[in-house]
């Protein structure tokens, strides 16, 4: 009898919580123009990604009490935690590509240069995704066929993808709402708006803070202004809070795919550092956010839904290269050749806030050409040219990134890849240190350089800095001196991967990596105190938080593209096709999994 009155009052609440967001949910659908998805008998599944969120600080976070709901999961075993390798360029981009079309072939890092295009790639910007994605989406299918992506480098075939690089034709949050529909649909309540008002005071005066310590100590903040931190603050708010509303009304939708990816981890611990309480404050903010998509996910089960908790690469402690030697590593390689360079290192001071920014702009012009109210139309478009006059067009990059120079510096975090412009092909290592005698032992003998990988043919060349070498050729290694990978760690595992790497098409002509140091700490060749994109410490080791039921094998993702079969199996019941392999075949030809074709390319 008991147990008869208890699942009666399941089911009881159960349909009460499916009226009470049938009800809410539903005016805001309608309003936003989003019909719901034609049911069918799949589980949906939900990923969420925390960008830069290492396995090894995932642990230490969820101990130390910062995410407390996914650390419930974790205890209770709703979900296993498991660590992975994302492979190399430990970046978003090429990780992404891997997970969401098992496809990360020619993607050398966050930034590179195409030479035969005479163009200059830079994941930050919607162009140079959308080449990206055209290239790795090749004849595949994406794993979001049918559903939604949130704040994202790429869409994954998503059909509505929103704050996502790579879209075509990209879709705007509120361009179905009218006049005052914003407030009703987003800001339902006093709490919300109260909410976001405070996370926005809170999150300015942190970053406030930040920048005035700046002043007195070495950092790698910005230089100190008021009005940036505050239009940093404000988008970082409004884009967790759009995107968790968003996944929400998905969820009520029952779109089978949804991906929302939270960025305000990564984006403080490059300025911050992974100690500091603002990294702490960000993994508290997306713990609440999971734990709001989660109460949706198990009370309203029109769909049943897989949860996700994935990273796609995590960070390492570092010190910047400029520190070392009072010069970034593009000027450096300059004094040596004595040529200018083609994309100056000024390229890095353009933050990911700034793109937001642009974001932000473009949902209030939205706003502005849809409202019916000249009052609040008018308030939209002096908040607007306010933005882009303070920040957009202060921070809109003035160079050429296809301006005829000599040589180009792409940096990623701890990996750079260097161009010479003498030849529109691939140089070999040879050609370099003919080319250019001294650089090679040069860059060898600066502090902070770990390694220099280049081609030779088929194979790849290692310089270590300490004077060793190491030629890798198909499955075959030979090691001369002190082995120039060990300080990186499995040193097996990044020789495969840098062997993949280096004979990407558009890989440049030489590889620079930053140093691993005793004290755990990767030199980086950008401006920050946490760092990712190449080897060396957590970066290369996120994490996947998954259903304990879910058939998958850790210990078998040794790359980003080891996840898109198993998605694609369980959720899409599709066949997967070849893909490309990390894994060298014999005399040094890149093999694919499942095919003996080359690398699908457009």
């Amino acid at each position: 009898m008991s147990t008869w009155f208890a699942e009666r009052v399941i089911d009881l609440v159960g349909a009460v919580a499916d009226a009470y967001y049938t009800r809410k949910y539903g005016v805001m659908a309608r309003r936003l123009g989003r019909p719901s998805v034609a049911l069918d008998q799949r589980r949906g599944f939900i990923i969420i990604q925390i960008d830069g969120f290492s396995h090894e600080h995932l642990i230490q976070a969820v101990a130390a009490g910062h995410m407390p709901h996914l650390g419930r999961l974790l205890a209770s075993r709703r979900l296993v935690v498991s660590p992975w390798r994302c492979g190399i360029p430990s970046t978003t981009p090429a990780v992404q590509a891997g997970i969401m079309f098992g496809n990360r072939f020619d993607i050398p890092g966050f930034r590179w240069y195409e030479k035969d295009q005479e163009r200059g790639i830079l994941a930050k910007l919607p162009d140079s995704m959308r080449i990206m994605r055209a290239r790795v989406s090749s004849g595949r299918q994406g794993i979001l066929r049918g559903g939604s992506c949130y704040v994202s480098m790429l869409d994954g075939d998503a059909d509505l993808a929103l704050f996502t690089l790579s879209t075509l034709h990209r879709q705007r949050f509120f361009e179905s709402v009218r006049g005052m529909g914003l407030f009703l649909l987003f800001f339902l309540s006093l709490f919300r708006i109260t909410r976001v008002a405070w996370l926005v005071l809170t999150g300015y005066l942190g970053k406030l803070s930040r920048r005035v310590v700046a002043l007195v100590r070495p950092s790698v903040e910005n230089p100190f202004d008021v009005f940036s931190p505050f239009l940093q603050a404000l988008s970082e708010t409004l884009f967790t809070e759009v995107q968790t509303f968003g996944v929400m009304l998905d969820i009520y939708r029952c779109a089978p795919a949804i991906y929302a990816n939270y960025t305000i981890y990564d984006d403080v611990i490059h300025k911050a550092g992974l100690d500091h309480k603002a990294a702490f404050q960000a993994l508290r903010a997306i713990d609440k956010r999971i734990r709001q998509i989660d109460r949706m996910r198990a009370r309203y089960r029109k769909r049943q839904y897989d949860l996700y908790v994935i990273s796609d690469h995590g960070n390492t402690p570092s010190v910047p290269f400029s520190w070392l030697n009072g010069m970034g590593l593009a000027r450096f390689i300059a004094t040596q050749v004595g040529q200018e360079l083609a994309e100056e290192e000024r390229v890095n001071a353009r933050e990911h806030w700034v793109d937001k920014a642009h974001y932000l702009a473009d949902e209030l012009r939205g706003l502005e050409e849809s409202s019916s109210r000249p009052r609040l139309r008018r308030a939209l478009a002096a908040v607007r040219r306010y933005v882009d006059r303070r920040v957009l067009d202060r921070y809109d990059l003035d160079y050429d990134l296809t301006r005829q120079q000599d040589v180009v510096v792409s940096a990623s975090g701890p990996l750079a890849h260097v161009y010479f412009k003498v030849s529109p092909r691939q140089l070999d290592l040879i050609e370099v240190a003919i080319l250019y005698p001294h650089l090679l032992d040069a860059l060898l003998a600066a502090p902070g350089v770990g390694a220099l990988v280049g081609r030779a043919g088929g194979r790849t060349v290692v310089l270590g800095s300490e004077g060793g070498s190491l030629v890798i050729e198909g499955d075959g290694e030979r090691v001369e001196g002190p082995h120039p990978l060990i300080q990186f760690g499995d040193a097996a595992y990044a020789a495969k991967q840098l062997h993949y790497l280096t004979h990407f098409p558009h890989s440049g002509d030489l590889i620079v990596l930053g140093a691993m140091g005793a004290d755990g700490k990767v030199v980086a060749f950008e401006e920050q105190v946490s760092t990712h994109g190449g080897l060396g410490g957590p970066q290369i080791h996120p994490f996947i938080a998954r259903p304990p039921e879910c058939p998958l094998t850790p210990e078998v993702l040794d790359d980003a593209v080891d996840l898109y079969p198993y998605f694609m199996r369980c959720y899409l019941e599709q066949p997967v096709p070849g893909e490309p392999s990390p894994h060298g075949g014999s005399d040094g030809e890149l093999v694919q999994l499942g095919t003996n074709d080359p690398p699908a390319m457009n």
